[in-house]
């Protein structure tokens, strides 16, 4: 028989539900408006008589971005730098983690202080910067010539993203892996068939993270490649709104949109990878923190 809630309970629900229901809605509106100026008309937009649904839809805006070819380039740019640079990383942090998590490694406790001593006292944007372009003139001299490289291989490690799969693998049962290495499991057997499979959920959850983080990468991006051919799309975005809010570059122009929405059709488009990707990965990552973020 289902209880019947009390009068302090039934007030907390519904305060609870009406808060998460304003914040979602807060969420989602700059997405809805971004969609919505995109395929707006030109006075509207210009004009911002946009509050939630479209006015004079039109889908030029759209179209010009899809027929400009360094769009596309800027795209296929991110997607590599995504790809790679995720696959990179999850390959550097797992093989990391795995280290710390065992308690018969050689000075454990002294590199684990150095990793969150890393969180605590960030070197800053110049040692950082000089790293790079040390970096950089390592590939050069060994003929990598494509910035991209640079991006993915030096961007690769995370503390934070390291120590919540520390936790994970820490928490896989001893018994399981002395089972395995009784069985003669290697050290690389014992991680790809006892303490990945095990750990999939903060995996998964780590991964998201790293694959966020290159999706949206700026800064490093714009300061380090210098071929416009190799830029991903987050600076095409940022160099397009520079274009576009140059008054002078503006004054001719005229077209049945407005510039603003091309911008937004970028952001749009720049969304949605993420958004479709998300729901499949949403059901570990709750899970996967929780594992990952508590130490017992």
């Amino acid at each position: 028989m289902k209880r019947k809630l009390e009068i302090s309970e039934l007030i907390f629900k519904i305060i609870s539900y009406t808060l998460l229901t304003v914040f979602a809605l807060a969420c989602l509106y700059p997405f809805v408006y971004a969609v919505s100026a995109a395929i707006s008309g030109r006075q509207p937009v210009e004009y911002n008589t946009i509050i939630l649904f479209p006015k004079e839809i039109q889908f030029q805006a759209f179209a010009r971005m899809f027929s400009d070819n360094t769009f596309w380039n800027a795209y296929s740019n991110t997607l590599f730098i995504t790809l790679y640079g995720t696959l990179w990383a999850m390959l550097t942090s797992i093989l990391g983690a795995y280290a710390l998590s065992k308690k018969r490694l050689l000075f454990r406790k002294t590199f684990n202080f150095f990793l969150v001593f890393t969180m605590w006292f960030a070197a800053g944007i110049v040692p950082q910067y000089l790293n790079y372009l040390a970096t950089q003139r390592v590939f050069n001299s060994v003929g990598i010539t494509d910035d991209k490289w640079l991006v993915v291989i030096a961007m690769g490690m995370a503390a934070m993203n390291i120590i919540l799969l520390r936790n994970a693998f820490e928490g896989v049962p001893s018994e399981v892996e002395e089972a395995a290495i009784v069985d003669g499991a290697t050290e690389m057997q014992v991680l790809t068939k006892v303490h990945i499979p095990m750990s999939q959920s903060t995996i998964a959850t780590v991964a998201l993270f790293f694959a966020i983080s290159r999706w949206n990468g700026y800064f490093w991006a714009r300061q380090m490649i210098s071929n416009p051919n190799e830029q991903p799309l987050q600076v095409f975005i940022r160099l397009q709104l520079e274009q576009f809010t140059d008054a002078e570059q503006m004054a001719g122009w005229n077209f049945p949109y407005a510039s603003d929405s091309v911008i937004y059709a970028l952001i749009v488009c720049s969304i949605v990878p993420i958004l479709v990707i998300y729901p499949f990965i949403q059901k570990y990552f709750a899970k996967g923190t929780n594992v990952g973020g508590v130490k017992e």
